[in-house]
């Protein structure tokens, strides 16, 4: 049964679990060269707690974690992008698919932000681009979670979309958790919920491989020349050849 699913199944997948994967490495890294205190650390040391924007401060973790987090924005684009084309034939609210696409495409541009700009340089840019990736893609993953029970592709959206508003629910709360923690400076207890949520926001985000795998997204290039490429003449007649070329790639 698995070789009548599109391949297309891994892209979210993959997606989430090198995501993952390229954080926990900078987490590692981190705990390597001592800047943070592990996640479950019980001690009072100087370190950092271990936020994810301060694991990205320091080198060499910072390099690492700015690859990570461009990949992610780029590759978390073109999710968005075909799911916004998934949903287009099937969806009765366009301005609702449109509004999806905006949200997203605004959450990974606040992923390059965290990526590329050190909370210890620019804090309040890096500000935006977290509030740009949490609250707006906490935003839309509600949004689609609705839209999923809606739609109800290949009758299955009743049960991914309980899924996807148990995990939207996960992540409100700890939106939620960590904003107070952060306002009682409690800082192990908000890293660890922050950590949660960016697992939690993955895994939302994998579940697309659901109705991925039941779709073929094609990319067609076309080009054309108007204007007559070569003139000829043969037996007191001309000959006029117009060219034109045509490529089709269907991935």
């Amino acid at each position: 049964m698995m070789r009548n699913y599109s391949l297309w199944l891994l892209l979210p997948l993959l997606y989430s679990v090198c995501t993952a994967a390229g954080l926990w490495m900078v987490y590692f890294v981190g705990i390597r060269d001592e800047r943070i205190k592990p996640l479950f650390s019980q001690n009072r040391s100087r370190r950092y707690a271990p936020y994810i924007s301060i694991l990205g401060n320091f080198p060499p973790a910072s390099c690492i974690f700015s690859e990570v987090m461009n990949m992610a924005a780029f590759v978390g684009f073109i999710i968005g992008v075909l799911r916004y084309h998934q949903l287009r034939p099937v969806i009765n609210k366009a301005w609702l698919n449109i509004l999806c696409l905006v949200l997203f495409s605004l959450s990974c541009f606040g992923m390059t932000l965290v990526g590329n700009i050190q909370i210890f340089t620019q804090m309040v840019v890096h500000s935006v681009g977290a509030f740009g990736t949490f609250v707006l893609g906490t935003i839309y993953c509600w949004i689609q979670s609705g839209i999923t029970i809606q739609v109800d592709l290949r009758n299955e959206g009743k049960k991914v979309g309980i899924v996807r508003f148990l995990l939207s629910g996960g992540i409100t709360i700890c939106l939620i958790a960590y904003g107070i923690l952060m306002s009682q400076r409690n800082h192990m207890n908000a890293a660890r919920v922050q950590w949660a949520m960016v697992m939690l926001f993955l895994t939302f985000l994998a579940t697309f491989g659901v109705e991925f795998r039941h779709s073929r997204f094609d990319f067609v290039h076309t080009q054309t020349f108007g204007i007559p490429v070569r003139e000829a003449e043969t037996d007191g007649s001309t000959i006029r050849e117009r060219g034109a070329a045509k490529v089709s790639n269907m991935l």
